[in-house]
């Protein structure tokens, strides 16, 4: 084959930017993210050993106290896109995210008092297994069904997130990347079922909350001499980054304070009280108090971690205020944007440096001056900086339209990048490998968790669904084949994910889309005993053929999408409940 001059310099240039990766890792970073990845899994295939039941592989034999269950829980919903994408999150659009979560205590409250005593009484395998005792076998794999394409989806998207890792620090291309994530974390998956992924996320959740504690030490520590932790803070309050609250009310807006309670309830709500990868967790506890305890500090702590994950990122953005940060954080797609169309990328670059000098010099200034207080010179300052800065903002938002619509990288921004690229590029040695291995652990928790509750969904909900003719070793061959299966699926999502954006926006759209036609059920389950199965399965359908439809033409925020869902499958029951009624009567 013969090569042109120019098919030469693309494939040099591509080698070279697989290979400047490994170079950016030292050794000991290797060592510090092999070693921690491998004793993981050695640790869960410990744990996992001696399965003899399918009862021992799905429920880890009913035999699991309240930390396992909180840091389970905790763990599961933490996935990788947590710590991945939450900084950049913050980063590009303050800490308004934290709202998301304001509606989750309340609903821990009610699970608590409502759901995990019915489940407990009735032993099952699973959330939706009741639905067939309180209804029909139709209302049971409806909603199995759905639970099972919303978090098979979303296992998908949570690959990704890791996968993102690996292809950076090593080069690969991301689909390979994709099997290799989903395939390390199926090893104990796959041998240990629900002990192994109970026990390693234990393990798992206090490595990643003592790094990321290190990581914000860090951010911090790195600032430039004479500036400190207010200082920070203080930039990234005039920046727009500490927006914690916002009370103003859109229907469309994402993330305020209505939406955050009322729509983050109803999401919650449905989440861990109906979705198998939670209820799991906490039908798995020694009994009902240990349950009902690991999801209620599991109410209390999210808001505070939240918080702190989010508030890494508004601390890298004043980080990146006094240092400098380039165009655009994901590498490889702007490279190709470079070489494709040189004049114009370098027009945006040269046009961002002397931006960017500019912010670096305004940012020193406002530190200097409100040591001084220079009240009315620092506001001057400060309009200036938030003039320079908005400047810089619409420069990116010309390279991330161009890099996408010219389809240079899967991605729709740079999000995802931000955090990876403070870690790889900031940190000291050994702190990188650990804080890589810690958002690939992160991963691990919530994949493995949902795999586990996905195999034992289709398994006892659609597979042996009423069959009582198999030995206890058969249906634990069932159960790991599930497991493999939903792998090899969630791997094949993940090929489809880098086209979704923020990754933790995508995730949580995706289960907007289903979680409230699934809580419908449940509440009407739950609190209207009169209504019967074919009026509830009707109503689902329905139902989420208008969620889908609301969606699709973006009248309101996603959240409220949980409302509408769990809302209508409601009022539907109600009235086709009262017009049954009437008929009856008339007769």
């Amino acid at each position: 084959m013969v090569f042109s001059g120019t098919r030469i310099s693309y494939y040099s240039n591509h080698i070279l930017y697989l290979v400047h990766p490994l170079l950016a890792m030292s050794f000991t970073d290797w060592l510090v993210l092999f070693l921690t990845l491998s004793s993981m899994i050695a640790y869960g295939l410990y744990k996992g050993r001696k399965q003899s039941s399918a009862h021992s592989y799905l429920l880890a034999d009913k035999e699991m106290p309240w930390y396992i269950v909180l840091l389970g829980i905790m763990a599961t919903q933490a996935s990788a896109i947590t710590f991945l994408s939450a900084p950049g999150q913050a980063y590009t659009d303050g800490m308004r995210f934290v709202q998301y979560y304001f509606g989750l205590p309340i609903a821990m409250v009610v699970i608590s008092i409502t759901f995990i005593p019915i489940f407990r009484k009735l032993n099952v395998y699973t959330a939706y297994e009741y639905l067939e005792k309180r209804f029909d076998k139709k209302t049971r794999l409806l909603t199995s069904l759905l639970f099972l394409i919303s978090r098979g989806l979303s296992t998908g998207i949570s690959i990704y997130a890791p996968a993102i890792i690996l292809s950076s620090i090593l080069g690969l291309n991301i689909y390979l990347a994709n099997v290799i994530t989903g395939g390390l974390l199926l090893i104990y998956t796959y041998s240990g079922g629900a002990k192994a992924v109970a026990h390693t996320q234990k393990l798992q959740f206090l490595i990643i909350l003592s790094a990321m504690g290190i990581a914000g030490y860090l951010v911090v520590h790195r600032l430039p001499n004479g500036v400190g932790m207010g200082d920070a803070l203080f930039i990234a309050g005039k920046s727009g980054k500490l927006n914690v609250i916002t009370t103003d009310f859109s229907w469309k807006d994402k993330y305020n304070i209505w939406s955050g309670i009322i729509g983050g309830f109803f999401l919650a709500l449905s989440y861990f009280g109906t979705d198998q990868s939670q209820v799991g967790r906490y039908i798995s506890a020694k009994g009902e108090r240990e349950g009902k305890l690991g999801l209620l500090l599991n109410g209390m702590v999210k808001i505070p971690m939240q918080f702190l994950i989010l508030l890494i990122g508004a601390l890298v953005f004043s980080f990146y205020s006094f240092s400098p940060a380039p165009l655009y954080f994901n590498p490889g797609a702007y490279d190709k944007f470079t070489a494709s169309e040189p004049a114009l990328a370098n027009d945006l670059q040269n046009r961002y440096n002397q931006l960017h000098a500019l912010q670096e010099k305004q940012t020193i200034q406002i530190t200097e001056q409100r040591k001084h207080n220079g009240n009315a010179q620092l506001k001057t300052t400060i309009k200036d900086y938030q003039t320079t800065q908005q400047q810089i903002k619409i420069l990116r938002d010309n390279v991330s339209k161009t890099i996408a619509d010219k389809h240079y990288s899967p991605d729709k921004n740079d999000t995802n990048y931000i955090f990876l690229y403070f870690v790889k590029n900031s940190l000291p040695v050994g702190v990188i490998g650990l804080l890589f291995a810690v958002i690939i652990l992160a991963s691990w928790g919530s994949i493995s968790a949902a795999l586990n509750s996905l195999a034992a969904s289709s398994l006892m909900d659609i597979h042996l669904r009423g069959r009582c003719d198999l030995t206890p070793k058969q249906e634990l061959k069932y159960g790991r084949l599930h497991t493999l299966m939903w792998g090899l699926f969630c791997i094949g999502v993940a090929m489809f994910a880098a086209k979704l954006g923020s990754l933790i926006e995508a995730v949580n759209i995706l289960g907007s889309l289903f979680y409230g036609t699934i809580l419908g059920i449940f509440l009407v389950a739950f609190y209207m005993k009169s209504v019967k199965g074919n009026f509830v399965f009707t109503a689902a359908i329905i139902t989420e053929l208008l969620v889908i439809a609301v969606y699709l033409c973006d009248v309101i925020s996603f959240l409220w999408l949980n409302v509408v869902g769990a809302l209508s499958v409601v009022i539907i029951c109600s009235f086709s409940y009262i017009i049954s009624n009437k008929q009856e009567m008339q007769k």
